[in-house]
Order: structure tokens, then C-alpha cells, then sequence
């Protein structure tokens, strides 16, 4: 029995009691992850990334691990919740306009020491001012890095389009602006390099399209090692007592680390590791997030039809931004039609030795998106489910 196929079994016999769709965390793996993510971290706290968790409990399973401290949430009612909910350091990775969220922080001074916004132009400071609504407390803010590589003289640029800040100077300025303002202060530098941490090296039938990301990501982690270092030096000049700098995220965890200027490293996406993560060198993970559905009809020779399981992740579209059969190996889809919102054709030899009520595990392309279609995951250790637990949907929460 393949290594798969012994998972497919065990998942198997630990939801047997469970009607598909359903969604799992095999807790062996998510463990695994984490593990890895500390070693490769080197000794610097990893912030955990909620968007790709979306899971309270597991959000508390892997911050209760020795080597992971915070969280990196995603919209400002996200943070303002998980802060009520007892998480005490949230840094919001994203500017926000959401006025009610900011007077909520301005009116409470636990909310306020617990969540971190972030900025990168004095217009969002100027927004958080006129929606205080008579609030005095202090809002913690963190100045976002535009972390892109430019080549050609600036005329190509390769990186995600997200903050305007890009020079030293220009952080430092911005830093002024906040020292200068009432009712603000500045704790932290962030700076999430994607087309490093996020795009895989290692494309699958591609070695020499491989071997160009690698040259690009190479290229890029030198360039924005120096820049990020003479950034915090010029931030820390304006502002001594910056608490962090973070920096990274699963795919580049060893590389940032390596940088004296960064303090902290941000991952989430490599406890769940789903199918964009199988592209790397520098690391391998197991999966530990998957999804069920249920066998409904059997067409024809070599086809089986599941119930649902059309779950894009976002991005540009694509095949890559689709899930993957992964269980029994060697599942594919029709070209024709692909995963579909209620039923999805799966050809393959495999087919024929599916029943109708049996179980095709997927893996999610992205890690907490997974979550937004499930109300719960049953997490399972060995071949039992040990308990089930309310994602944000579950929880009532979709923040996005």
C-alpha cells in the first residue's frame, strides 16, 4: 500500500460515520507542518496568517507551540473579533475603511493594545481620525513595504501591486507623519515578498520556466535584503522603540529569517500545505487540509460523478487555482466541464472501483479558503476524528 493510499484508508475509516461533502485537518500532518515552519524559522517567532487557517481552534493549537507568537489577520472586524476572543497580539496585514471597526479600537483600550493596523499613506490616518466617533485611545499602526523587484529601470516589475512605499526615505517620512499625529503609534514594518514566498520553484513538466523563477526569486531576496535593512534603519532612526519587523511568509521562511532586520516571520499557509505549495525546493509539507465528496453516480466506464466540489481559489484564473482529486490517486477531470457547482465528472481507472455513496478527497489549491465552504472541520488523529471544531463560517463569520 502506497503512503496515499494508507491515508486514504485511514480518513476513510475516521469519517465513515460521516456523510460527504465533509472537510478534515489530519492533525499528524498539521503538527508535522508546524514542526517544520519552527525549524525553518531559526528562532524567530512565526506570526500565524488567520486567512489561511480560518479555524479558532487551530489558530489556538499552533500559538499554544513553542516558536509561534501572534497573528496575522486579514480584515479589521476579523481582528477586532479574535482580540474579544481572547487573542491578545493581532496585526491587520491589510489597510482597512472600515469605519465602525476603527471606533470600536478607539473606544477600547484592550482592543486597542491588542490589534495593529496597517497604513501606508497619511490619507488612512486622516480616515481612522474622522471615524473616532469621540474615541481617545491609541491606535497601534505598522507601515507596509513594497517588497516587488523592479528590473529594466523600473519598467518591469514583478511582485504583488500593494503598498506605494517603497524606499527608505519614503518609510521614514511616512514614520514622521504618525510620530507627529496625536493618537497614533508606530510599532512595526511589514513586508511580504509573494513572488518569493508564494510562487513555487520547482513547476512540474516546466525546468526551464523552474529555473527562471528560481534566478528571479534568487535576484529578488538580495535586493530587498538590502533595501529592507537600510528601511528599518531608516524607520528606527524616526522611531527607536519599533517593537517588529516582520517579514516572509511559507515559502520563504529560511530565506527571511537569515535577515538581522527582521524579527518575526509570517506563515499559515504551510500548516494546511495545499496544492500551491507542492511546487518548492526549499521545502516539502504534507498536506493536512482536505475536503470529501461523495460519489453520486457512476456514468460510464472509468467516470464517477461527485456531488459539488467546484471551489476556485482566488487569484488570476486558472488551472492552478482549482483542487485536485487527490484520493484514490489517479482521478482527473473532464476537460469539458472541470469541478462543477454541484456535480463534478471524475475520469480515471480509479472510477470503477468506486461505489455510489463513497468518498474522493480533494486538496483545496489554497489553504483557509477551504473554510469558507465548510461550516465545520473534524480534525483526526490516526484514524479517528478527535473532535470538531467551527470554522469562521461555522462561527457565523464570513469577513470577506
Amino acid at each position: 500500500m502506497t503512503p496515499r493510499a494508507a491515508d486514504r484508508a485511514r480518513f476513510d475509516r475516521a469519517t465513515a460515520h460521516l456523510d460527504a461533502p465533509v472537510a478534515i485537518v489530519d492533525l499528524d500532518a498539521f503538527d508535522a507542518n508546524a514542526d517544520d515552519l519552527v525549524r525553518r524559522a531559526a528562532g524567530k517567532p512565526i506570526r500565524v496568517a488567520s486567512k489561511s487557517v480560518r479555524c479558532r481552534a487551530l489558530l489556538e493549537r499552533v500559538l499554544a507551540r513553542e516558536g509561534f507568537a501572534g497573528i496575522m489577520s486579514f480584515t479589521l472586524a476579523e481582528s477586532v473579533w479574535l482580540a474579544r476572543s481572547g487573542f491578545e497580539d493581532v496585526l491587520l496585514a491589510y489597510p482597512s475603511a472600515d469605519r465602525a471597526g476603527f471606533a470600536e479600537l478607539a473606544h477600547d483600550p484592550k482592543l486597542a493594545a491588542a490589534v495593529t493596523v496597517m497604513i501606508d499613506d497619511p490619507a488612512q490616518l486622516r480616515l481612522i481620525d474622522e471615524a473616532r466617533d469621540g474615541g481617545t485611545e491609541e491606535i497601534r499602526v505598522c507601515l507596509e513595504l513594497d517588497t516587488s523587484l523592479r528590473a529594466l529601470g523600473g519598467r518591469v516589475r514583478i511582485g504583488a501591486l500593494r503598498s506605494p512605499l517603497r524606499s527608505p526615505s519614503q518609510l521614514a517620512d511616512l514614520a514622521r507623519v504618525v510620530a507627529r499625529r496625536p493618537g497614533f503609534r508606530l510599532v512595526g514594518i511589514m513586508a511580504y515578498e509573494g513572488h518569493v514566498a508564494g510562487v513555487g520553484d520547482a513547476v512540474a513538466g516546466r525546468p526551464l520556466r523552474s529555473r527562471a523563477i528560481r534566478l528571479m526569486q534568487a535576484a529578488a531576496r538580495r535586493e530587498l535584503a538590502a533595501r529592507r535593512d537600510a528601511v528599518v534603519r531608516a524607520v528606527r532612526a524616526v522611531t527607536p522603540d519599533l517593537e517588529f519587523v516582520n517579514g516572509g511568509g511559507t515559502g520563504s521562511v529560511q530565506h527571511t529569517a537569515a535577515e538581522d532586520a527582521v524579527t518575526e516571520i509570517a506563515a499559515g499557509s504551510g500548516l494546511y500545505v495545499p496544492r500551491l505549495f507542492d511546487n518548492y525546493t526549499s521545502f516539502s509539507g504534507r498536506p493536512a487540509a482536505l475536503f470529501a465528496q461523495p460519489v453520486v453516480r457512476r456514468p460510464g466506464v472509468g467516470v464517477v460523478t461527485v456531488l459539488g466540489g467546484g471551489y476556485p481559489a482566488s487569484g488570476a484564473a486558472g488551472p492552478d487555482r482549482l483542487p485536485v482529486p487527490y484520493l484514490p490517486e489517479g482521478l482527473r477531470y473532464d476537460g469539458q466541464e472541470g469541478p462543477g457547482e454541484v456535480q463534478t465528472p471524475l475520469l480515471g481507472s480509479p472510477a470503477d472501483d468506486l461505489l455510489i455513496g463513497d468518498k474522493v478527497w480533494f486538496r483545496h489549491a489554497k489553504a483557509g479558503e477551504l473554510c469558507e465552504r465548510f461550516e465545520v472541520l473534524h480534525l483526526v488523529s490516526g484514524d479517528t476524528v478527535t473532535e470538531t471544531v467551527p470554522t469562521y463560517r461555522g462561527e457565523g463569520y464570513t469577513f470577506l
